[in-house]
């Protein structure tokens, strides 16, 4: 049975052990599993009830995973991504004011599209196509994306102000905090 997985997966050739490659899934998933709570609360904002949207992020995190694991043969564990939860939960919902039933119909669409440009082959031409830079800099608007929103609901920013797009909220009464001195901080996610 060791040898058939190790022959299945390449770990050997891969200059491996079994039981690295089992340390490595362990941190990976220990790494990971916040996503289980995270994507829920951000989902909630646009108006998904959280028990079916954590079901949802475990099942498509388990099986996206374990396809990628049997079918690819690569040890990438895949999730769903928190920069487009985010834009779909406060860009699409709250911003522009379709109802959340609406972003999940276009993600699916935008799934069968995705899967249609994969199968033809057009994926990997069009990820080749974008120049390095602007692939980093997409991480990085996403990541100040994020810590953007985490910024406006706690308070310390506001938006929308007249004459500015942005401000600094305030900060002694912002909603994460009870009090005035650190021990009575209670953190909300």
């Amino acid at each position: 049975m060791r040898d058939a997985i190790d022959r299945y997966f390449r770990i050997t050739e891969c200059n491996s052990t079994i039981k690295t490659e089992i340390t490595g899934g362990v941190v990976t998933f220990m790494t990971m599993v916040y996503i289980v709570i995270v994507n829920p609360a951000i989902l909630e904002a646009a108006g998904i009830p959280k028990g079916p949207s954590m079901v949802a992020t475990i099942l498509s995190a388990s099986f996206g995973t374990v396809l990628m694991g049997l079918y690819a043969r690569r040890p990438f564990a895949i999730a769903p991504y928190m920069g487009e939860n985010a834009f779909i939960a406060f860009t699409v919902v709250k911003v522009l004011g379709y109802s959340w039933q609406t972003a999940i119909g276009a993600i699916f669409i935008g799934g069968v599209l995705f899967i249609l440009i994969t199968v033809i082959g057009l994926r990997g031409w069009l990820a080749q196509a974008i120049p390095a830079g602007l692939k980093y800099s997409f991480a990085v608007g996403i990541g100040l994306f994020l810590t953007f929103i985490g910024l406006n609901d706690t308070g310390i920013v506001k938006i929308g102000v007249p004459g500015a797009p942005v401000h600094v909220g305030d900060i002694s009464s912002a909603p994460f905090s009870k009090g005035g001195d650190l021990n009575s901080y209670k953190f909300i996610l």
